[in-house]
């Protein structure tokens, strides 16, 4: 998917281009509401990410620009300001989400991907996730591969119950420090391979075939490659 993001924090902006990217989707960048009318308006993206304070035109009379245009882009709004009038007069200016910061990055790629879709209903989550001969019960807190229990450390088991619920998909650095370690930066240690190393040890090793997978530059992903 391809996305713009309309902000003017370049630190911020570049954090959300390396995480969509590393997410596998194509992300552009610019610092004020006017590059990005014409930006948006000139191009075509599947998703704009818009900061409601910008220079040169704020985020709303950018949404309402591109509305009288007819350019009907989903636009997500970001904004320090999280009261209900702010978000109502957001989603009236034209946007069709509104996202208070602080926020987690996974939940942005969550929501920027349900417009993607189009909004399309989506199913109630499970209590229990399989992939090939794992099984993960949250509520019971109990892992078991081919029928034999596996005992994992609480931060192993919530690491490998992200990465079931994802089971199939890429999980990005990004995505596991902020939903498993609750980082919302780059600490700069090797937690995550550390931790990876030993869950890998824990559900693969004497089992076949190899679920727990490295994608190189990425991130991991869980999948059953007999399949």
């Amino acid at each position: 998917m391809r996305i713009l993001i309309v902000e003017d924090d370049t630190e911020a902006a570049q954090y959300l281009i390396k995480a969509f990217r590393e997410a596998g989707h194509v992300a552009d960048t610019v610092g004020d509401g006017l590059e990005g009318y014409d930006r948006a308006g000139d191009e075509s993206y599947d998703v704009l990410i818009v900061d409601r304070m910008l220079p040169k035109m704020d985020g709303l009379s950018m949404i309402g620009g591109l509305r009288a245009q007819n350019i009907k882009t989903p636009v997500i709004i970001l904004s320090a300001l999280g009261q209900v009038d702010d978000r109502v007069k957001g989603l009236r200016a034209g946007g069709d989400d509104y996202l208070p910061k602080p926020y987690a990055f996974s939940e942005l790629l969550a929501r920027v991907e349900v417009l993607a879709r189009r909004k399309q209903p989506g199913s109630s989550e499970d209590t229990v996730y399989r992939v090939g001969g794992l099984e993960l019960d949250r509520l019971a807190h109990k892992l078991t591969r081919n029928g034999k229990e596996i005992v994992l450390q609480p931060r192993e088991f919530r690491l490998l119950e992200y990465l079931m619920k994802h089971h199939g998909q890429v999980v990005t650095r990004t995505m596991l420090l902020e939903n498993v370690w609750d980082y919302h930066f780059d600490p700069q240690t090797n937690v995550i391979d550390v931790h990876i190393s030993r869950l890998r040890a824990k559900i693969d090793k004497g089992f076949d075939p190899p679920l727990l997978q490295t994608v190189r530059g990425t991130g991991y992903t869980i999948r059953d490659s007999a399949r």
